[in-house]
């Protein structure tokens, strides 16, 4: 049977209304107490990590932690989100790609000290798609401008036929730091080193095509997968597609937002349709056969005769697809009888006759009021 996942809350022990601070503070602490060095003799500690390294990743974003508060771990699948934490083999992996090797709680669980290459950033973009692809689900070409490794130098940022050597400001560590002394006795401040931007090492000429940066701005084009049954605004996220890292470092992500383009025929409730089909009061009256417009195509609708404005006629299995499949949503069509504003002197003369013939009460059936009272006819 499938492990039921435990409530992202009850994992990192805080309550629903935690504040960021709060929520950082108690994955710090989970951190340090799952540690495999502290946990030789618990072989779920790794398990039990990345379980808390899912939930802080959840709980630290506003927007997917709005959608676990509203829908549950169900609303995170739906939207296309996998957990960081699997694409990572080790714990030290893990930890480094919620927090960087420059993160203190990084350095004193694994005793670094030199900050080292920059990971790549994300990058956000933005589709729109038709009803009729969220029917089917379709591609589409995403252009952004990103950082990639420069090709001249494949990411090294020296100059061909150069080396790469020892950064001489911090003798490769990455780090420098500054010794100052106060009243209250010696402070010491670190951070990267200025010089090699904490990587340790520095190209003995650098890349006349990236200025040894290693990495160049150019435009680039995904082809990303739209699946159906996507709902405007869920994002899909590409791992790996964002800025290139420096020197290797992992690449930051693509987070691509869907957007539904609005249809003037329909209005979309999850995987429902509503659309509105315009009758004369004397279609209503006597009924017929209307066409009205589905995904699938035009279709012929059979208007009960009798029928009343906002009436509704469903047909089944038309809808929208679920992202997880299965059966179709379906199309809930409202009759709207309009009553006609221009009339000759003859359709007038009828419509004085029918009027006549329908009586004082105009032929009304029994049923509900306006305000959800059964009418009665007065005696």
């Amino acid at each position: 049977m499938p492990t039921v996942k435990r409530d992202y809350y009850e994992v990192l022990g805080v309550e629903r209304g935690a504040g960021e601070a709060e929520i950082k503070k108690a994955f710090r602490r989970l951190a340090r107490e799952l540690h495999p060095d502290v946990n030789r003799h618990d072989p779920e500690a790794e398990e039990k990590f990345k379980e808390a390294a899912e939930a802080y990743e959840v709980l630290s974003d506003p927007e997917r932690r709005r959608t676990y508060d509203t829908f549950g771990h169900e609303g995170l699948r739906s939207g296309g989100w996998a957990p960081r934490a699997d694409a990572f083999g080790s714990f030290e992996d893990v930890l480094s790609a919620f927090f960087g090797r420059g993160d203190p709680l990084f350095n004193d669980l694994f005793g670094f000290t030199r900050s080292g290459p920059t990971g790549g950033g994300d990058v956000a973009a933005q589709v729109e798609v038709t009803l009729e692809e969220v029917l089917s689900g379709t591609t589409r070409d995403v252009t952004f401008e990103g950082a990639s490794a420069c090709e001249r130098c494949d990411g090294s940022g020296a100059e061909l036929g150069t080396e790469i050597r020892t950064c001489e400001t911090c003798g490769g560590v990455g780090e420098v730091r500054e010794v100052s002394r106060t009243v209250f006795g010696q402070l010491v401040r670190s951070g990267p080193c200025p010089t090699c931007g904490g990587r340790g090492r520095v190209p003995e000429k650098a890349c006349s095509e990236c200025g040894g940066e290693g990495r160049v701005v150019r435009e680039r084009t995904w082809q990303l997968d739209v699946p159906a049954g996507i709902e405007s605004g869920q994002r899909i996220r590409v791992t790996g597609a964002g800025h290139a890292g420096q020197t290797g470092a992992p690449a930051g992500d693509l987070y691509v937002e869907v957007v539904v383009a609005d249809d003037d025929r329909f209005e979309r409730h999850g995987q429902d349709l509503v659309s509105v089909v315009e009758v004369s009061v004397t279609r209503a009256m006597l009924g017929g056969t209307v066409t009205v417009a589905t995904l699938d195509g035009d279709r012929d609708v059979e208007i009960p005769a009798g029928s009343q404005s906002g009436e509704r006629i469903v047909l089944k299995g038309v809808g929208l697809p679920s992202l997880r499949g299965g059966r179709r949503g379906d199309q809930h069509i409202l009759v709207d009888a309009f009553v006609p504003t221009r009339l000759t002197k003859e359709q007038r003369e009828l419509a004085r006759q029918l009027d006549e013939a329908l009586g004082p009460e105009g032929g009304r059936r029994e049923g509900r009021g306006p305000f959800g009272r059964r009418s009665r006819r007065r005696r």
